[in-house]
């Protein structure tokens, strides 16, 4: 089941929240600093260890103080207009985080808008990514949470998944 809906993704309880991180895994802004700072001091020692992770490539981690059981941090590309295998990097992004939880027996699995924050990916393009990977790897999961930070980003992923139904 895909589930759409606008909130706070480190409030979600589901066994795995994906985290949209950089590649030197070091927390930030936006959705990663969020996740980070809610999670605790515990993650980021973790994330240190592993060092580094390449973009469209997933690794994970316990999840601290959040309700999730795991975070698996991804790396989204950075928009340069297309041309630099933006999409292919971003569809990685969301398979390589889908296999971890499958290989991890998890079944529920909670996603932010990657790469369309500072990242500048386009949203619209960004969350039909998302969902046409979501809909690939719906029987591997109970749920799949697609959660939106604005009301904006909601209705555009709304828009996609209804059209990607209809096909």
């Amino acid at each position: 089941m895909i589930i759409l809906k606008q909130g706070d993704i480190t409030e979600e309880d589901v066994a795995v929240i994906v985290n949209a991180a950089n590649s030197g895994l070091r927390g930030g802004g936006g959705v990663d600093g969020a996740i980070h700072r809610a999670a605790g001091p515990a993650v980021m020692e973790e994330c240190q260890k592993i060092g580094h992770c390449a973009t469209g490539e997933a690794v994970m981690t316990q999840a601290g103080n959040l309700k999730a059981k795991k975070i698996v941090h991804t790396v989204g590309p950075v928009w340069y207009g297309g041309n630099r295998h933006e999409p292919e990097l971003l569809r990685s992004a969301y398979r390589n985080s889908f296999i971890l939880a499958r290989n991890g027996c998890f079944r529920t699995i909670a996603f932010p808008a990657i790469s369309t924050g500072i990242y500048g990916y386009p949203k619209k393009e960004g969350a039909r990514i998302a969902i046409k990977t979501g809909i690939e790897f719906e029987r591997d999961f109970e749920e799949i949470r697609y959660i939106c930070f604005s009301a904006e980003d909601l209705k555009i992923y709304q828009d996609i998944f209804k059209k990607e139904r209809a096909t």
